[in-house]
C-alpha cells in the first residue's frame, strides 16, 4: 500500500557517530563498515527468489552511479533477485530503447535514473502500459505520475550546509563564483540550498558557469579567477565540476579560493585529506545507503506491502576535521 509521505533516511554513520576513529559506512556495499541489524522476519529470507529487476542510469562512468549500481545489486543478491544492468552512457535515446528491451525480457520492476528528467517520459509510459513498477533515485523524473516511487538525496541540505560553512569561513561575506548545471534538477536543488544559506553573509555571486553534458569550464574559470579582485569561493553543483575547478587553480596557484561540492566522492574526499588542497568541504551523499533504500521500496511494492513514494536520503557535511572518519577510499 502506498504511503503519501516524505522520509528522510538517517545515516547509519550519524547514528554511529559516538565510535570515534572508526571509518563511517565507506567503500563498496561488500566493504561498508556500517554493519545493519536484521529485521523483524528474516533479513536473509529470499522474498525476490525469481524476480528480474532492471538498472537504468544516466552513465555508468560515473563513479557515483557505479557505486548506486553496486549497492542496488548486492541488495537484490541477498533477497534472491536478479540485476539486469543497461548503460545508456548519456543517451536519452539509447535509454528508451534499453528500457523497451528490458520491458520485453520481462523485468518485474526497473530502477532509473533518467538522462533526461522530461525525455524519458516515453519509456515511463511504457512502463506503465506494461504494468512495471518503476523505483526512479538520484534524479527525479519530471512527470512523477508514472513513477512508483522516488528515492533521492537531501539535495538542498547538501548545499545549504556548504554555504553554512562558507559563512563560517568568511563572516565578512565575499564574491564567489557558482559551477551548475541548470538542466538537473537535484543540481538546481543543491545551488539553491548553497545560495539561501549565504543570503544574508554579505556574498556576491561574481560569476556563474555551466557545465553541462561534460563541458570543459577550464577557460571560463581561469577568466573569472584572474579577474581583480580575485572570488573568495567556488561552489560546485557535483564534485565531477569541483575537479576541473581544482585542476585550474592548481596550475594557476591560487590556494586561498576556497571550494566546495556536493557528493563525496573518494577523490574529493582525497583532496580535504591534503592541508595544501583549497578544497574546503563538500556536501556529501550516499550512494551505498540510496541503493539499500531503492530495493526495500521495491521489494515492498512487488509484495504489496507499505512504501513511501517519496523518500530522501539524508546528506551531511564532510571536511578536513571528519573526512578520516569517513574515509578517502569509497563512497558512503
Amino acid at each position: 500500500m502506498k504511503k503519501r509521505m516524505t522520509a528522510a533516511v538517517l545515516l547509519a554513520v550519524l547514528t554511529a557517530f559516538g565510535a570515534a576513529g572508526c571509518k563511517q559506512n565507506v567503500g563498496t556495499p561488500e566493504d561498508n563498515a556500517v554493519v545493519e541489524q536484521p529485521e523483524e522476519g528474516g533479513e536473509n529470507e529470499k522474498t525476490l527468489s525469481g524476480k528480474v529487476f532492471g538498472f537504468s542510469c544516466a552513465d555508468l562512468s560515473n563513479p557515483f552511479y557505479e557505486t548506486l549500481e553496486q549497492s542496488v545489486r548486492t541488495a537484490l543478491e541477498e533477497q534472491g533477485g536478479r540485476l539486469v544492468v543497461k548503460d545508456p552512457d548519456g543517451s536519452t535515446e539509447t535509454q528508451i530503447s534499453q528500457i523497451s528491451q528490458m520491458i520485453e525480457e520481462g523485468i518485474s520492476a526497473l530502477f532509473l535514473c533518467p538522462v533526461d528528467e522530461t525525455g524519458i517520459t516515453p519509456a515511463l509510459e511504457a512502463l506503465k502500459e506494461a504494468d512495471v513498477p518503476v523505483v526512479n533515485v538520484d534524479r527525479e523524473v519530471s512527470d512523477t505520475g508514472l513513477i512508483t516511487a522516488f528515492v533521492g538525496s537531501d539535495n538542498y541540505n547538501a548545499g545549504h550546509v556548504c554555504g553554512e560553512d562558507l559563512t563560517a569561513q568568511r563572516p565578512e561575506g565575499g564574491r564567489i563564483v557558482i559551477v551548475e548545471n541548470p538542466d538537473i534538477s537535484s543540481y538546481n536543488e543543491r545551488i539553491t540550498g548553497f545560495e539561501e544559506a549565504i543570503a544574508d553573509g554579505g556574498f556576491e555571486v561574481a560569476g556563474r558557469i555551466e557545465a553541462g553534458g561534460g563541458q570543459n569550464i577550464t577557460g571560463s574559470l581561469t577568466q573569472m579567477v584572474s579577474a581583480e579582485p580575485e572570488p573568495d569561493a567556488v561552489m560546485c553543483a557535483s564534485d565531477q565540476m569541483a575537479e576541473q575547478v581544482l585542476e585550474v587553480l592548481e596550475e594557476l596557484d591560487s590556494d586561498d579560493i576556497l571550494v566546495y561540492s556536493v557528493d563525496g566522492s573518494p577523490v574529493t574526499k582525497s583532496a580535504l585529506a591534503d592541508p595544501g588542497s583549497p578544497m574546503e568541504g563538500v556536501g556529501a551523499q550516499s550512494p551505498i545507503n540510496m541503493g539499500k533504500t531503492a530495493v526495500k521500496t521495491a521489494a515492498a511494492v512487488l509484495d504489496g506491502g507499505d512504501y513511501e513514494e517519496e523518500t530522501y536520503v539524508e546528506t551531511f557535511f564532510i571536511n578536513r576535521e571528519n573526512v578520516e572518519m569517513y574515509g578517502t577510499d569509497g563512497w558512503q
